[in-house]
């Protein structure tokens, strides 16, 4: 059992933190800047709330963010009373946000400053792979702290990968928002397509995907498409917040995504739409508006 600390109870944060106490069985202190949600989840899984980010950490041996962008990350941990205002030396920050590259390696140079060490460690999987605790979890850092760091990670994963030094996760979960966007843009078209032509819908998507087009958008979102309800896993604000991560390190690392840049574009119409909220799904929405 290890000494926790858990910054951030949003939708995926709050129950990620509840497998750290249940499942990992930890002691685990949080934060979140709402109190109410903070007094909520102790009143769900026990442990203790700090007042500040740097509260929470006092003492921790394992300090977890699950934040919005990159500015909430900062105000977290290296504001005032910021996480490494309380972390104590040998501590490791493990980063949950889907965040950019360059704050990852912010926050290992400020981890260092102060004796700590730090593991950027984005998560896939949604809203119902952290109430589950299957997530996939992408990390950079060196070896020996991922070694320290994997088991109270396994708490609310399915999978974790060290994927190169720090930054590295995030660049990972770069990859894995371009890969969605271009698949739920062809989901999206092929149900718009044959709608159109008058097939079933559930008919074709019961046999293709059995074969070389299935993926996991086909099977956990095509019949809520094909309803028009986007109101499950990830929002589109969120997703275009992901895509602008991607297309800014693209424009410094030299790379060429046209899909993606169209498919962010297509996601800006959906919210012209009314979709900020709705799920990813709901690239659809705008090709039947």
């Amino acid at each position: 059992m290890a000494k926790v600390a858990f910054i951030g109870l949003g939708v995926m944060g709050f129950p990620m933190a509840g497998h750290l106490k249940t499942k990992g069985g930890h002691e685990v202190t949080v934060y979140n800047r709402t109190v109410a949600k903070a007094e909520s989840w102790v009143q769900k899984f026990g442990g203790t709330h700090g007042k500040t980010p740097a509260e929470a950490a006092r003492d921790a041996d394992f300090v977890f963010t699950c934040v919005g962008n990159d500015d909430d990350l900062r105000s977290v941990t290296i504001g005032a009373d910021g996480v490494f205002a309380g972390m104590k030396p040998g501590a490791i920050l493990i980063d949950n946000t889907t965040a950019s590259a360059e704050v990852a390696r912010e926050l290992d140079a400020a981890a260092r400053e102060k004796s700590c060490a730090f593991i950027d460690a984005p998560v896939s999987g949604g809203q119902a792979g952290a109430e589950n605790g299957v997530l996939t979890v992408m990390c950079g850092g060196d070896e020996e702290t991922f070694a320290k760091a994997r088991p109270v990670i396994d708490a609310y994963a399915r999978m974790v990968g060290l994927m190169g030094p720090v930054g590295s996760g995030q660049l990972t979960k770069m990859m894995n928002q371009i890969c969605i966007a271009g698949v739920v843009q062809g989901l999206a078209e092929a149900i718009h397509f044959g709608k159109k032509a008058g097939l079933d819908i559930e008919k074709v998507v019961d046999v293709i995907s059995k074969g070389a087009a299935g993926s996991w958008q086909m099977e956990n979102r095509h019949k809520t498409m094909n309803e028009g309800r986007y109101e499950f896993g990830f929002a589109v604000d969120w997703m275009r917040k992901d895509l602008d991560i991607v297309l800014t390190e693209a424009k410094r690392n030299g790379s060429t995504l046209p899909l993606t840049a169209l498919v962010d574009q297509f996601y800006a119409e959906v919210q012209k739409l009314g979709g900020h909220r709705w799920d990813t799904s709901s690239l659809l929405a705008r090709l039947e508006k």
